[in-house]
């Protein structure tokens, strides 16, 4: 990634252009889109333009022979408004807990208010659903994902998770291969962390973690922009509003180790190597810590990969 900025404006009557040098004979090869994206990948944004649902919700059948019956009409009505790439699950979660935010765009999830009750947005993962779950996340694609998600007025006892990851589980310990950030007020029913204000990322590559505490406070009420992009080394390197962090290289940092931000002109500590040929799947989380509902909203996420590795 270059790290030459310069202040003004940028401007240019023909847009700009993804090229590469031929290394075989030094020609400039183009690689645009019309739309001034890179062709040779593929890329899937979701802005929630309808809310998730239940997975039985979306996919509920017809409970009568009769086509009309009043029955019928609730469950066409229901599987119609209801969001075809991403379902809501987790402990005690409902489709009446996802709504729409009142002050920003997105989606808000509240847990339904017991301890241990979670709110995961997931793609469907039926067979051939979903374009977000039938195109292969593989580590060897070069994958780049992206969310943004805001903090309630109350971040007291509660977990928070947004990545990639090979299940939905919150726990470090349940994949052994996975790259997502995490932000958690203690560690009941996880893993202990030496701060619970930062904000930490978390990958994992054959078993062995690698949590870095970013030197983030997450507050109440804040939005963030959370980052990962997977190169063709398969190592990772990640962005939160935009900055760069460097990530640790130090296995079982089970407290977390303290990273910084990547200045101009410094080269950023990347990952080590994610195993190779290992499917992920976008997951966006939260779980109540007491028996008070938690809240998030949720206002995008993106994703792109190779067309083909």
């Amino acid at each position: 990634m270059g790290k030459s900025t310069f202040t003004g404006p940028v401007q240019s009557e023909n847009g700009y252009n993804h090229v590469e040098k031929s290394t075989s004979t030094g020609a400039l090869l183009d690689h645009t889109t019309v739309g001034g994206r890179d062709a040779r990948r593929t890329y899937l944004e979701e802005y929630f333009l309808q809310r998730p649902a239940l997975n039985a919700v979306a996919t509920a059948p017809l409970t009568n022979a009769d086509a009309s019956h009043a029955d019928n009409d609730a469950l066409i009505l229901a599987r119609g408004v209801a969001n075809r790439n991403f379902e809501v699950l987790g402990t005690n979660s409902t489709t009446a807990l996802v709504t729409y935010s009142a002050t920003r765009a997105g989606i808000t999830l509240t847990t339904a208010g017991a301890d241990e009750d979670q709110m995961i947005i997931t793609p469907h993962l039926d067979t051939n659903q979903t374009a977000w779950s039938s195109y292969v996340w593989g580590s060897e694609n070069s994958v780049e994902w992206d969310c943004t998600i805001s903090t309630a007025a109350a971040i007291d006892n509660m977990k928070i998770w947004a990545g990639l990851k090979k299940t939905n589980d919150q726990l470090v310990a349940t994949d052994t291969d996975q790259a997502y950030f995490k932000f958690q007020t203690d560690a009941t029913n996880s893993e202990a962390f030496t701060d619970y204000t930062l904000l930490h990322f978390v990958y994992s590559t054959a078993g062995t973690d690698y949590i870095s505490a970013l030197p983030i406070t997450v507050a109440a009420s804040t939005i963030y922009h959370l980052k990962i992009k997977i190169d063709s080394a398969r190592t990772a390197t990640i962005f939160v509003n935009g900055i760069q962090y460097n990530i640790t290289g130090t296995a079982a940092s089970t407290g977390g180790t303290a990273v910084a931000s990547v200045n101009p002109r410094e080269t950023v500590t990347r990952s080590a190597a994610l195993a190779d040929d290992v499917t992920l799947i976008p997951y966006v989380g939260i779980e109540a810590g007491d028996a008070s509902a938690a809240a998030m909203d949720l206002h995008y996420m993106g994703a792109s990969r190779l067309i083909f590795e």
